[in-house]
């Protein structure tokens, strides 16, 4: 009996290089915007619990007020990746999707109810409240969504196990277990948060709207957080790249296309020691500059944007062992339909960053509290 079902006869629309060309590109902005909202949030929850000094206290409503445009990123830029996945991997992610049922349709509850608690996080910090206890619930939230979606990501590559979680519930209230790269994948993600977070302070420290002192605290805390978790975020994904098949180690080296896409983990380790190296320089040297903030964030995206190229050539080539070639599709390009949307999605980019510079010419308003 074969593992996976049968392909739809209906042809694809546009090549599939196309198709995973932008699903990379924007899954790398969507996990962006993950790091700095899983990150982001648990150090605002930290700095806001231990209220040692007024600048921890700025800090933290720093990062919370940002906490919730932060979160419209994560979903939007969310949905794009999720539907191109859909249409290359769809035999294998709709059954996945169907098996943890309960849990996959349960994301939409709990990012209702996280993305609230986001707006209350931060209007308690900006009363002058205790607000630690309701960030770390939506921070609870947002990494229980992280695991489902890890568990759905890595259980559409273990076909072997759909008929026997079928067998003992249809109603998709079980959880697979045993697999060795479901953990540090997630811990891969949670990791990198801190690391991510680290570089948003920096990035913070170098605007105007913040005092020196609080400039002073957001860049040595921001960049001793990089340089640790960085390490942490390095070792994470070594452990994740260690525990893979031995059909996708040897697929990274000996594969004419994917032996390409694994060199994704080199522009990975480079990103990493970039961010590492721009913590070091912001936290131990307290160099609150603008252009250092813009490093780490160049760093940061080239380090996800490698990762994501890697994780694309682990799936393809896991998938490929079991049975499921992701280019073996029938293809009827309707250049039409293509150009159309190809043209929109520029002008959608056009319209953020049009947006994103609306707010940067904005009038700026002083952050820190009165001295």
């Amino acid at each position: 009996m074969p593992q996976f079902p049968t392909v739809d006869p209906i042809p694809l629309p546009a090549p599939i290089w196309l198709f995973k060309l932008l699903h990379i590109v924007t899954l790398s902005l969507h996990f962006l915007a993950v790091e700095m909202l899983l990150g982001g949030l648990l150090l605002a929850v930290l700095l806001s619990l231990f209220r040692g000094t007024p600048e921890s206290q700025t800090a933290a409503r720093a990062l919370a007020r940002r906490l919730t445009v932060v979160m419209t990123y994560v979903i939007n830029l969310g949905v794009p990746p999720l539907l191109f996945a859909q249409v290359l991997y769809g035999r294998a992610l709709y059954t996945s999707s169907v098996l943890i049922g309960a849990y996959w349709i349960a994301i939409i509850g709990l990012l209702t109810l996280a993305y609230w608690l986001l707006y209350q996080f931060s209007g308690r910090l900006e009363a002058g409240k205790a607000g630690w206890h309701v960030g770390l619930l939506a921070w609870l939230l947002c990494g229980a969504i992280a695991r489902i979606l890890s568990t759905n990501m890595t259980l559409m590559l273990r076909p072997e196990e759909w008929l026997k979680m079928y067998s003992a519930s249809a109603a998709g209230v079980y959880l697979p277990t045993g697999d060795p790269t479901l953990t540090p994948r997630w811990l891969l993600f949670v990791a990198g948060g801190f690391a991510f977070g680290g570089l948003w302070m920096i990035y913070l420290a170098g605007r105007s709207t913040f005092a020196a002192r609080d400039k002073k605290f957001l860049a040595g805390v921001g960049g001793k957080l990089a340089v640790v978790f960085g390490a942490v975020y390095l070792a994470a994904g070594i452990w994740a790249a260690r525990v893979q098949p031995d059909a996708v180690k040897q697929g990274l080296q000996t594969h004419p296309l994917y032996h390409w896409f694994g060199l994704g983990a080199y522009g990975w380790l480079a990103g990493v020691v970039l961010m590492v190296a721009v913590g070091a320089v912001a936290g131990f040297g307290r160099v609150t500059a603008g252009w250092l903030g813009w490093a780490g964030a160049l760093a940061g995206f080239v380090a996800l944007a490698s990762l994501t190229v890697y994780r694309d050539a682990v799936r393809d080539l896991t998938l490929l062992s079991k049975g499921f070639d992701v280019w073996n599709r029938v293809v009827v390009t309707n250049w039409g339909v293509v150009g159309l949307f190809l043209v929109l999605f520029v002008a959608s980019l056009g319209v953020v960053g049009w947006l994103v510079s609306v707010v940067a010419r904005a009038k700026k308003v002083m952050e820190s509290a009165a001295a």
